[in-house]
């Protein structure tokens, strides 16, 4: 089992993988940061003992931020804080998301800013290990203050609120804490407010979607290259010399990857001289479009990486000064900008790939069989596939509309201009699931395609990606139940194993 140790600094995407894998991972706190934490506690309590009036230790929240709260009642503050935010709504969020949002919590937290006393991160440290995973809904964040809602969920469900899953399997909050042999946590003061004020949802969300869209920009290169081979069409556009006078380094990765794939291949030697000029743009313009999927994700990954190891909570303690300072951190704008544009750019890639499933199926523009069926009339083939991919491009299109432009007030105009966050991410989510399945409908109907002239062997990444397929999904010799196909391809794509069997024959491929 590997081991991550939280500092607060060093997080990286990576380390986030084998959680959305489904893997199990082991946490600890570096020494550094149990010292920082203790500094950040110490503070607290010190305001705390000399009664002092501190917005987000000794006071109501938000609007309320005026009133001061006695000193006996400070932890029934931190409670009634956690169970009224509460509110979300909706279906829960996947595991994988909640754990990975618990990690990036407590990253966030032992860089010691926030005040939370350190057995509480070591309580949080084994109930993730233990697979305790709270019951989330998705629903109920403006993502500022913050993810409040969902993460109020998550905390509560250490108190022993609510429900969870242990081990995968749904139970009430109190059921799961004497599964795992724990006692429910007893907040003080300022840590209720330190666990539910950040933007660890949204970020989770984020971090999934972005390590799914890197596989899928390898995976749609060595896709397009099994369709060109099927469409035979040209592998001129990949020279390098185009990549040059473009300037873009997406672009360059992608026609490198288009090279590799295509290199030796048979299908392009047959018809080095035939009658076709040019290729349909759903090809020939393969580098730029895939190429602008590769610069955002570079884009969006450079953001996240700074997000992934940032302080979002409120109010900041700076234990070397002394100082409990009100800022902004918990607003998620950076996230949801950044999930917009990775959804505008997921869309681009998902039509595209839809356009080569129209190529491929037409017989006025493939030259192969109509739909791809061994015998076009009694046989529909690959017919309603591209009408499912042309639904779920279209559906896209749809989902394309950024939430970052959108902010409505909430508590009481205190927080008057807000991310949406949480909703540009799953809106994000959404698009890389569908864009999943239409790249395995392409893949499907490329690989019919090339039974049709298999004869010729294809580029070495090219027929690595066809000979994969071909060993999880037979060819169609007749009309069958396509959805088993669909499925199982989507899988393929989606875990990342057609990447590697292509990586196996031309080595890994760039995103």
């Amino acid at each position: 089992m590997k081991s991550l140790q939280l500092d607060g600094r060093s997080l990286r995407l990576e380390d986030l993988a084998p959680i959305f894998r489904g893997e199990p991972l082991g946490l600890s706190i570096a020494p550094s940061a149990r010292k920082a934490l203790q500094g950040a506690r110490d503070l607290v309590n010190k305001h705390v003992e000399a009664g002092d009036v501190v917005y987000g230790l000794t006071t109501g929240f938000g609007k309320l931020k005026s009133i001061a709260i006695g000193r006996a009642d400070l932890a029934q503050l931190q409670e009634n804080l956690v169970l009224s935010h509460c509110c979300g709504v909706g279906a829960p969020m996947p595991i994988a998301e909640v754990r990975a949002a618990q990690v990036l919590r407590l990253n966030g937290v032992v860089r010691g800013h926030s005040g939370v006393r350190p057995e509480v991160c070591d309580f949080l440290v084994r109930l993730f290990e233990k697979q305790f995973v709270p019951c989330v809904p998705q629903q109920g964040s403006v993502g500022a203050s913050g993810d409040l809602a969902p993460l109020a969920h998550m905390c509560a469900a250490s108190m022993g609120h609510g429900e969870v899953f242990v081990h995968g399997v749904r139970m009430s909050a109190a059921d799961g804490l004497a599964k795992v042999g724990e006692r429910a946590l007893t907040l003080e003061a300022k840590e209720g407010l330190a666990l539910i004020n950040g933007t660890e949802i949204m970020k989770a969300i984020a971090v999934g979607v972005l390590l799914r869209a890197e596989n899928l920009s390898r995976a749609a290169d060595a896709i397009a290259s099994l369709s060109l081979e099927a469409l035979q069409g040209s592998a001129v556009p990949f020279d390098a010399r185009f990549a040059e006078l473009k300037g873009h380094p997406g672009h360059a990765r992608t026609s490198e990857n288009m090279r590799r794939c295509l290199a030796d291949s048979e299908v392009m030697k047959s018809h080095a001289n035939c009658g076709r000029v040019q290729d349909p743009y759903s090809l020939r313009c393969i580098p730029q479009v895939h190429g602008a999927f590769k610069t955002a994700l570079e884009h969006v990954r450079e953001i996240m990486s700074h997000e992934v190891n940032a302080v979002t909570d409120n109010p900041i303690l700076f234990p070397d000064t002394g100082e409990v300072l009100s800022a902004g951190q918990f607003h998620g704008q950076p996230i949801s900008v950044a999930m917009d544009y990775l959804a505008l750019s997921l869309c681009s890639l998902t039509n595209i790939s839809e356009r080569r499933i129209e190529q491929l199926v037409n017989p006025d523009l493939s030259r192969l069989p109509a739909f791809l069926a061994p015998k076009p009339g009694l046989h529909s083939g690959m017919m309603i596939a591209q009408v499912t991919a042309a639904a779920l491009a279209s559906e896209n299109k749809s989902l394309a509309h950024p939430a970052s432009v959108d902010s409505i007030p909430t508590s009481a105009n205190q927080e008057d201009h807000v991310s949406m966050g949480v909703t540009a991410a799953r809106k994000a989510r959404t698009i890389v699931d569908n864009l999943e399945y239409v790249l395995a409908i392409e893949a499907l109907c490329a690989a019919q395609g090339r039974e049709f002239h298999r004869e010729l062997r294809a580029g070495r990444g090219a027929q690595a990606a066809f000979e994969f397929l071909r060993q999880h999904i037979p060819a169609h010799d007749g009309d069958r139940y396509l959805h088993s196909d669909i499925e199982r391809a989507r899988a393929l794509v989606a875990s990342g194993q057609m990447c590697a069997a292509v990586a196996g024959a031309i080595g890994e491929l760039a995103s």
